[in-house]
């Protein structure tokens, strides 16, 4: 049977993952080694709650029990939402079609969540923020957006959806793509707060794209403000 198990979790620094607990949680369910292949990695620091794994096992167990047992079994910032069967050539990773992510900004410090967003003090403009993330629309190279020496094929992403908006008040950034590259969303954001703010120019994006060099770009949002927020494997895009 292959399972394709929807997860809930933040991943963790040092060398605890949400890959290695979900992984030890299922083998001692199923007395089997098992082995999960996620949708995307996220770095250290970054939240996922909607990331999905999928599995291979023989195991003759209810798909149920994968969540009841398997979440008895996990640490409690780490949950099973729920579980699926997925055909034999189902691949978590390979399958998906677009990834969403979004980030949250808090403009005034926080007691409750400040560990899920980036406390900016300074003022951003709106209109400036989202004619930015317009410029990043589509097919392009994202090399200048990409951690340096990173060990992939090409540097080529569509993103199909990039918008700022407002939401129970936090500043908040929605992006879709087909694939996307490490570092890739926290450096737009810290490069697009850097025009939001005045210290750049909108054009300033559509020029560091042409560059292809890291060091063109603007610095790394933390990783506490990004959120894995779904995975699509169907062909209707969210409009």
């Amino acid at each position: 049977m292959t399972a394709q198990i929807f997860a809930v979790g933040k991943f963790q620094p040092n060398d605890r993952t949400v890959q290695q607990e979900l992984e030890r949680s299922l083998s001692l369910l199923t007395g089997e080694t098992i082995k999960t292949t996620a949708a995307g990695r996220t770095d250290s620091g970054v939240h996922a709650c909607g990331q999905v794994v999928s599995i291979k096992t023989d195991s003759s167990l209810p798909l149920s029990a994968f969540v009841r047992g398997g979440n008895s079994r996990l640490p409690r910032d780490v949950r099973i939402v729920c579980a699926e069967p997925a055909a034999d050539d189902f691949n978590a990773r390979y399958s998906a079609l677009r990834r969403h992510y979004r980030y949250y900004i808090t403009t005034r410090q926080r007691a409750l969540g400040r560990r899920y967003a980036w406390y900016y003090w300074h003022s951003l403009n709106a209109n400036r923020l989202q004619q930015a993330a317009g410029c990043i629309l589509g097919p392009r190279d994202f090399k200048s957006f990409c951690q340096k020496n990173a060990a992939v094929n090409h540097y080529m992403c569509h993103v199909y959806k990039a918008r700022w908006f407002i939401l129970d008040g936090y500043i908040c950034f929605d992006i879709c793509a087909n694939r996307f590259l490490h570092n890739m969303v926290r450096s737009l954001v810290g490069t697009m707060v850097e025009i939001g703010a005045g210290k750049q120019s909108v054009d300033h994006i559509t020029e560091i794209l042409d560059a292809k060099d890291r060091s063109s770009a603007g610095p790394t949002a933390p990783a506490l403000g990004l959120f894995l927020i779904k995975v699509d494997y169907n062909q209707e895009r969210d409009k």
